[in-house]
């Protein structure tokens, strides 16, 4: 749905968040590292001349507010449309405003599509002839990964500018215009403060409505004769708990656990136990949880320590008994367990390189000597002749033997680390292949045959 008219509205009746939205970008709080002296919005706010752009970051941090004040700084028609509402009829809509702006106005439109990665591949497509005749200039904000959520060609016409969440001192100014304009009769101890920031958690709009909700929560007690101190208990009171930035299916969600994969496999048990905690924290189901650590045992400690499949898998029935809170702690010391066990991702590698292998050669035949004779007619055509019984052989192992198809080099695939129990894993295969090499060696001693 597309801001095609405006609306004026009594500022007293406007949302807190509306009132207090910079005007200028003086007043635009955070998002030094784009808006500093010599940085690139900066430069681009005082070249005059828009570029079409993709401003990504978590909610709050004023990617609405940016966009707003670019059409006001370069004298542009605004026009806004929601991904979450919007749809083909409104993009022509706005296709048309633009033009009519074009030909009667002479001026130029910057559209700003909010949430664009909600839009499918159609619609995001929908704009590319638009900005490539310059009708409009373009500007997507996302909470998304554009890489993964913006089609390539809109991608390559527009300059992405990662936002940052607000930092503590950056949302405790922001706290302080909040409340200046909602409840300039309080005074807030420093924990209240600290309270209420923490409850923001780098978002902006947020802090804005928690002081919003304070001060109706406020209104609301004195009405009923109840005067109440805005003290930490008040605030939890009156402040549902606030969740975390956490996407199940965003860019936090990734980002987390990703985070938790790389703290295991760096052996940080303390980090790795902080974003599991997190994610529990976000809402993220358990089991999913239980999954990716069952994945972790497997890819990054392997043949080092078997115990930790072992370990991680009673973790995760442990959690389909006990359920949470209470299964989650198996869980937790599974992660802990991962974390300080010896580390190995060689039966990673072999594996990708034996697939990598087989997809890239032909279908080479099994060795005769290795083919199963169930039939008469399979051992009279020679299926299992000269197969050598590793058991009937010293030490349980047929010295220079091979069990890879004819003509094929011996791979060496799996490389078993010096660590844990690979450490005896790497000496024992050692000790086998300097046998296969004795064996060779006395083999071409006798002619080439077997002994």
């Amino acid at each position: 749905m597309s801001d095609l008219f405006t609306v004026e509205v009594p500022e007293a009746s406007q949302p807190l968040a509306e009132r207090l939205r910079p005007k200028t970008l003086d007043e635009v709080i955070g998002q030094r590292h784009l808006l500093g002296p010599g940085k690139p919005l900066s430069t681009a706010f005082h070249s005059g001349k828009p570029h079409s752009m993709i401003l990504w970051g978590p909610p709050g941090v004023g990617k609405t507010t940016l966009a707003r004040l670019m059409a006001e700084a370069f004298h542009t028609e605004f026009i806004a449309l929601s991904a979450v509402l919007s749809g083909v009829k409104d993009i022509r809509d706005a296709v048309v405003q633009a033009e009519n702006a074009r030909a009667q106005m002479r001026r130029s439109t910057i559209l700003f599509v909010d949430e664009v990665h909600r839009f499918n591949k159609a619609q995001q497509d929908a704009f590319l002839p638009h900005v490539e005749r310059g009708l409009f200039t373009f500007i997507g904000a996302t909470t998304e990964n554009p890489s993964f959520e913006v089609i390539g060609a809109l991608l390559s016409r527009s300059t992405v500018y990662v936002l940052q969440p607000l930092s503590p001192e950056e949302l405790a100014q922001l706290l302080d215009r909040a409340l200046a304009a909602a409840l300039p009769e309080q005074t807030l101890s420093e924990e209240v403060r600290q309270t209420l920031i923490a409850y923001a958690d780098g978002d902006g709009r947020r802090l804005i409505n928690l002081v919003e909700q304070l001060s109706v929560a406020l209104e609301d007690a004195t009405r009923q004769g109840k005067p109440a101190t805005l003290d930490v208990t008040f605030v939890e009171s009156a402040l549902a708990r606030s969740l975390r930035q956490f996407d199940k299916g965003g860019e936090a969600f990734y980002d987390q656990i990703s985070a938790l994969h790389k703290s295991v496999r760096g052996s940080h048990p303390d980090a790795a136990l902080y974003w599991f905690c997190r994610m529990l924290d976000g809402g993220v189901d358990p089991r999913y949880l239980a999954r990716r650590i069952v994945r972790m045992a497997w890819e990054d400690i392997g043949l080092a320590d078997p115990r930790a499949a072992q370990i991680v898998n009673d973790a995760a029935e442990t959690y389909e008994r006990l359920g949470s809170p209470e299964g989650e702690l198996a869980l937790a010391q599974a992660v802990l367990y991962l974390s300080v066990a010896p580390k190995s991702n060689a039966g990673y590698v072999a594996y990708g390189a034996a697939r990598a292998f087989v997809r890239g050669d032909g279908s080479r035949p099994v060795p005769m000597r290795l083919r199963n004779a169930p039939t008469r007619l399979m051992k009279e055509l020679g299926y299992g002749d000269e197969y050598r019984y590793a058991h009937n052989e010293e030490g349980a192992y047929a010295a220079g033997e091979t069990y890879l198809p004819d003509g094929m080099d011996e791979p060496h695939w799996y490389r078993p680390t010096p660590r844990g129990l690979e450490a005896k894993i790497g000496e024992k295969l050692a000790e086998l292949r300097r046998r296969d090499q004795e064996a060779g060696n006395k083999r071409r001693t006798t002619g080439g045959k077997k002994s």
